[in-house]
C-alpha cells in the first residue's frame, strides 16, 4: 500500500508551472519497484473561477523500500495556451499508481 500525502505547492517560473511537493508512503511489505504519479491541475481564472482540469503523469521516486517513505519535489506543467494572462493552476490532487 502506498499513501500519498497532499500536495504543497510553490509558483513555478511560468504561470503554468507549479512546484509540487508531495510524500510517499509505503506501508505495504514489499517494496515499491515503479509506477506513476499523476497530478490534477486546475486552470483557476482571475476572478478565482475554476475552468477545467488538466491531469499530467510522472514517474515516482522508486525504490521505496518497505515501510519507508520518500519526499519528492515535481515540476508539474500544463499547456501553456491553456492558462491565459491573468490565470494561473493550482494543483490539488495526487494520485499514485505503482508495481
Amino acid at each position: 500500500m502506498l499513501s500519498v500525502s497532499a500536495p504543497v505547492t510553490a509558483d513555478g517560473d511560468e504561470r503554468w508551472c507549479e512546484r509540487v511537493t508531495v510524500t510517499f508512503r509505503n506501508t505495504g511489505g514489499s517494496p515499491v519497484a515503479s509506477g506513476t504519479a499523476s497530478f490534477a491541475t486546475h486552470v483557476i481564472g482571475a476572478l478565482g473561477i475554476d475552468w477545467g482540469t488538466v491531469t499530467t503523469s510522472q514517474p515516482l521516486p522508486a525504490p521505496i523500500a518497505a515501510g519507508a517513505a520518500r519526499k519528492q519535489t515535481y515540476t508539474v506543467c500544463v499547456e501553456s495556451w491553456r492558462v491565459p494572462l491573468g490565470m494561473r493552476v493550482d494543483t490539488r490532487e495526487v494520485t499514485a499508481s505503482w508495481r
